[in-house]
């Protein structure tokens, strides 16, 4: 499903009440039906908050976000989220957690569930993890768990915020090719928050870079290299050179 943001503008107000800050401002973004957009900025330029405020966690103070063409009012079904930092189930197994949602969609037999989940933690090396406890694992693995429980339950729209971000080079690679599959297979849209210019280069049809005080698009930069890509490729390195001056090489 297509989204539409329009002129959204958020503002909060200090714990002292005496001043106005302006996170977001006059912020203008259409994703289309089935396109992956990557949206990258300096640390305060309010990534975090729009994506909020797409997945209905947040309201605006001005503006509007349509999902299908249908006002986001809250949080819906339709609409994944996957956060920063991991949200599982501590009583329930590592391979429950991933079909957690799967056994409450009535499209496949429990067998095809199990199959597909089953395949993915294979592919992110936790096969071996299946019947243990997030307890029992390390901060990375219980990442991993959490995206491909978000990436199995095939929302049409997915929303997330620096999900591999916690996850190391390999598997992060891993996931990266999952999620392309995912995409192509399923036809999600996906509005993706990064701070790594690489993988938003390998993973975007369109990278959104924003700018701060307050957070607002810079410039949507078109990302038309054919899929799969080549991350060393010299239409990728080039590509990653011109965002990275546009960001500023994080200017933080």
């Amino acid at each position: 499903m297509a989204i539409d943001i329009k002129n959204v503008s958020k503002s909060f107000v200090t714990k002292h009440k005496d001043e106005t800050l302006n996170v977001l401002k006059d912020v203008n973004l259409h994703v289309d039906d089935n396109e992956l957009i990557c949206i990258l900025g300096p640390s305060g330029c309010g990534k975090t908050t729009l994506i909020r405020i797409v997945a209905g966690l947040e309201e605006a103070t001005q503006g509007e976000v349509y999902d299908g063409g249908v006002l986001v009012e809250g949080p819906s079904k339709d609409r994944g989220f996957i956060f920063q930092q991991y949200s599982l189930f501590p009583w329930l197994t590592v391979l429950d957690n991933v079909m957690f949602g799967l056994n409450l969609q009535e499209n496949a037999s429990k067998e095809e569930n199990l199959q597909a989940a089953e395949r993915y933690l294979e592919r992110v090396g936790l096969a071996d993890f299946k019947d243990s406890y997030p307890h029992e694992l390390s901060g990375g693995m219980k990442q991993r768990v959490a995206i491909i429980r978000s990436l199995l339950n095939h929302a049409p729209v997915l929303l997330m915020d620096e999900p591999f971000s916690a996850v190391d080079m390999q598997n992060r690679h891993k996931l990266q090719e999952q999620l392309i599959d995912v995409r192509n297979r399923f036809n999600t849209t996906i509005l993706f928050i990064t701070h790594d210019v690489d993988e938003a280069v390998y993973l975007a049809d369109r990278i959104v870079v924003m700018d701060r005080n307050p957070g607002c698009v810079k410039e949507i930069v078109p990302v038309d290299i054919p899929q799969p890509r080549d991350r060393n490729s010299e239409e990728c390195l080039k590509l990653q050179e011109k965002v990275e001056e546009l960001l500023g090489v994080w200017e933080d």
